[in-house]
């Protein structure tokens, strides 16, 4: 196993993991298919009093902890993220490109 040193990040892994911190951060807060998922947390850890439950709510909060998650992954196993990270990446790249056609 190979572990990969932040310092050596190039741009091009860089931008792939930012994408894909951006799509996985929407899927989380906002998409229509996770929203089950939501619902729960938000049953028993409401926003409003509890941090978990306000995670589920706050881009930032959310994309912080998925930020620390990509890059030890990326640093653990390098291949695997990169991997999901193209797929999240183009999955990012699409659903800017809709939404900035108005479909």
């Amino acid at each position: 196993m190979k572990l990969y040193e932040i310092s050596n990040m190039s741009f091009f892994h860089f931008t792939i993991l930012a994408l894909m911190v951006f799509r996985l951060t929407r899927f989380f807060i906002f998409d229509e298919i996770f929203a089950p998922v939501r619902d729960f947390v938000w049953d028993r850890f409401p926003p409003e009093t509890r941090l978990l439950g306000y995670l589920f709510t706050c881009v930032w909060c959310m994309s912080g902890w998925i930020a620390l998650a990509a890059t030890i992954f990326y640093v653990v196993f390098p291949s695997i993220t990169l991997f999901l990270g193209c797929i999240f990446s183009l999955s990012a790249i699409a659903g800017l490109i809709a939404a900035r056609l108005d479909v």
